[in-house]
């Protein structure tokens, strides 16, 4: 009667699969995440020449998204473009400088890029999203009259020499704070009459300088540096300016040098030392030099970065209109 009894399993069915910790698998792929931000900065270091500076904002900028993302229980590597933009009014409603946000938002769109080059992700949610608009804001600058009052205040001592030197070669080139830090002896020829300036993703390009920048090194290094090498027991090496211990001038000593100085000159206190930049590029504009060759000197990779000078330019013609015109007020 019946068919035959199937024969019974002995081993049972398989236990069901134990259900994955969602909040395992979040933190499995924040970790992944910092990995892949640490991997794209050592590219981006690498291959672009990046800056240590410039580095580690990368750093920070894509740090700061990666903490958001764990605080919030967001999978950067699943991220949506609605989560993104959260990310973006929080920023925004902590009242952080348009500049930075724009800087971060530039971050995150290069990194998620690159991640879906490298097959990380599948969509590129970051390119959608709009940069804040940033109001236009003309670079702060120094009169001839001021630099010569900066200038004067510099005493005929091993100091004043040094920092005369330093705030003349500022104003002859145009360089970076940090391109003048990195000056060694054999960077500057004084016979020829100029530079060889080290800029960002260590691009070398070679600036005149003119006579009277030229006299005041000349006097630092034959009356100045000598006295201030010998403090350093051969620890100054190569390198142009010297601190009072005899060794480098780092690119913050430079700094704190020229603002000692503003302040002796009873200038306005917000001048920096790109301030001095920004005047070498402007009398360029205004002595009649093309946009182009005022690009190279300042060691712009773009022509669009240069061009805030043309602005600058074009608005001290309005203020001397203004000034001079019988209606101009």
């Amino acid at each position: 009667m019946g068919g035959p009894v199937p024969a019974r399993q002995t081993g049972g069915a398989p236990p069901p699969r134990a259900a994955e910790d969602p909040a395992a698998s979040r933190d499995a792929a924040q970790d992944r995440f910092e990995r892949l931000v640490g991997d794209f900065v050592s590219q981006l270091r690498e291959l672009r020449n990046l800056s240590p500076q410039t580095a580690r904002g990368y750093a920070s900028d894509l740090g700061s998204f990666a903490s958001w993302c764990r605080r919030e229980g967001v999978d950067p590597l699943r991220v949506t473009h609605r989560e993104l933009r959260s990310y973006m009014a929080e920023l925004a409603q902590a009242r952080y400088a348009g500049r930075t946000v724009a800087r971060r938002l530039s971050a995150i769109r290069g990194l998620y890029r690159w991640l879906l080059r490298e097959g990380e992700v599948e969509q590129d949610v970051a390119a959608a999203l709009a940069s804040p608009r940033l109001a236009r804001t003309l670079p702060k600058t120094m009169s001839d009259e001021e630099v010569s009052r900066l200038l004067d205040v510099c005493e005929d001592d091993e100091l004043g020499m040094r920092d005369r030197a330093f705030l003349e070669l500022l104003y002859a080139t145009g360089a970076r704070i940090s391109e003048v830090s990195a000056l060694d002896l054999g960077d500057v020829d004084l016979g020829q009459g100029q530079a060889r300036l080290f800029g960002k993703g260590s691009k070398e390009r070679i600036v005149p300088v003119y006579r009277l920048a030229v006299s005041r090194l000349e006097e630092y290094l034959e009356r100045s540096r000598p006295l201030l090498a010998a403090r350093g027991r051969g620890a100054a090496g190569k390198a142009l300016f010297l601190s009072t211990r005899g060794r480098r001038m780092s690119a913050d000593a430079l700094r704190t040098t020229f603002e000692r100085r503003v302040a002796q000159a009873g200038l306005d206190a917000g001048l920096t030392p790109h301030a001095m930049r920004h005047s070498f590029a402007t009398e360029l504009l205004n002595g009649g030099a093309d946009l182009r060759s005022v690009q190279e000197l300042l060691g712009h990779s773009s022509l669009s970065t240069t061009q805030i000078y043309t602005h600058l330019s074009a608005q001290r013609l309005k203020d001397a209109a203004r000034q001079a015109h019988p209606r101009g007020e």
